[in-house]
């Protein structure tokens, strides 16, 4: 099945009002690649200055809460995020997994609550080096990804990202094979769970992706797009990966 290529940076805390160029540059570049569905995720406090520089780029928020409102200090909640002009969402990505002890119940949580306020969504799963190294990867993922997974789950607002959390920031990459494996023991965990849907809800590939490995993953069977950290900073590090999306 065709699905078309998703390509998202996630700045994690990095961003001032000064790298908004940087934003509106991505945005042109996307532009160039019609084919490639673009977005970044950036800091709150930048997506509505984001939002009037973006382009051809759509700005997407970097984590949700899963209530409406209420006494959460310092959260965020999905109609936050919308007014700010955010149309997506990352959840439970690995730093959050980790450093705030997220589990797979509040993932799914913060998910529908996106979902409920019209947001798209980018559900991260994904393994620790310690993990990759007993041989337990695929079953821990695995089990993961069907513990996180909402109700309601489909290919229309949810999107799939699988992160090698020893590959990020690391330079470390799995081998062609190690990505096909995992990618492709997801996509048919997605179609036992939702069905035909499955086979068209997208996968992206999160783990350390830069100009020079892209292309090779890119190719790899139900890899349909990356979810992407620092080399999203810059234009002139992110506009090969989106291109290398589009070939």
């Amino acid at each position: 099945m065709a699905r078309r290529k998703l390509v998202v940076g996630n700045w994690k805390m990095n961003g001032l009002r000064a790298h908004l160029p940087q934003i509106a540059a991505i945005g042109e570049e996307a532009a160039a690649y019609p084919s490639v569905e673009t977005g970044l995720c950036v800091p709150a406090t930048l997506i509505t200055m984001a939002n009037e520089v973006k382009g051809a780029a759509f700005i997407g928020g970097q984590d949700c809460h899963a209530k409406g409102n209420g006494a959460h200090t310092g959260c965020l909640a999905a109609d936050m995020l919308k007014e700010a002009g955010a149309t997506w969402v990352i959840v439970g990505h690995s730093e959050r997994r980790a450093d705030q002890g997220e589990t797979d119940s509040d993932v799914a949580g913060k998910a529908l609550a996106a979902h409920a306020q019209g947001l798209k969504v980018i559900l991260c799963v994904g393994e620790s080096l310690e993990i990759r190294d007993s041989g337990e990867a695929l079953s821990f993922v695995l089990a993961q990804l069907e513990a996180s997974l909402p109700e309601g789950a489909a290919s229309d607002w949810l999107s799939i990202a699988y992160e090698p959390v020893w590959c990020i920031g690391t330079g470390r990459i799995p081998t062609m094979d190690q990505i096909a494996d995992m990618h492709g023991s997801i996509r048919n965990a997605l179609v036992q769970r939702i069905g035909d849907d499955g086979n068209a809800m997208r996968i992206l590939y999160g783990g350390s992706v830069n100009a020079a490995n892209a292309a090779e993953v890119f190719a790899v069977a139900d890899v349909d797009g990356g979810l992407v950290g620092g080399a999203s900073l810059k234009v002139e590090s992110f506009g090969p990966i989106i291109a290398a999306a589009a070939a």
